[in-house]
């Protein structure tokens, strides 16, 4: 039987270590995901999760390709933005040559962290009535894209 090595990303404050990966099928689209925890080094704890959704189809450009939550009592360290910088280099691993992260205009923290980030915010639109995150209450997305390769030096 293989066995394939799970994902992981460590820094001097932060780990994330890939927990497990599912498939579904959704508008034609095959998407991958894999979930991962985020953990404090020093204590050793878990912090907050983080998704990396591989594809895209009509959900993800309102969804996102990443997804991440830090527990409440440790915002404020920029976790996310290591996070985040860590699961760039995953999705490169896989072959991801692009990202596609959203958030709430209303989320300061969270679009800061986007910003922080380097993307493009390439608009705001408005959430469809039928999409999963329009019942749950949000009513507009930011949508920020991110390139994944190499600037190429001239």
């Amino acid at each position: 039987m293989f066995f394939r090595k799970k994902l992981q990303r460590s820094d001097a404050e932060i780990t994330i270590r890939e927990l497990y990966r599912f498939k579904t099928h959704e508008y034609g689209e095959i998407i991958e995901t894999i979930y991962f925890d985020i953990l404090s080094n020093h204590p050793f704890r878990k912090i907050g999760y983080c998704d990396l959704r591989m594809g895209m189809n009509p959900e993800l450009r309102i969804l996102g390709q990443v997804g991440y939550h830090i527990n409440e009592k440790y915002r404020g360290h920029h976790y996310a933005l290591k996070a985040c910088r860590m699961l760039f280099e995953c999705a490169k691993e896989v072959g991801m040559k692009e990202l596609l992260i959203t958030c709430n205009p209303d989320n300061i923290p969270s679009r800061k962290t986007l910003e922080a980030l380097g993307g493009t915010l390439e608009e705001i639109v408005k959430v469809p009535e039928d999409h999963f995150c329009y019942q749950q209450g949000d009513r507009s997305k930011c949508i920020f894209t991110y390139s994944l390769e190499d600037e190429k030096s001239e």
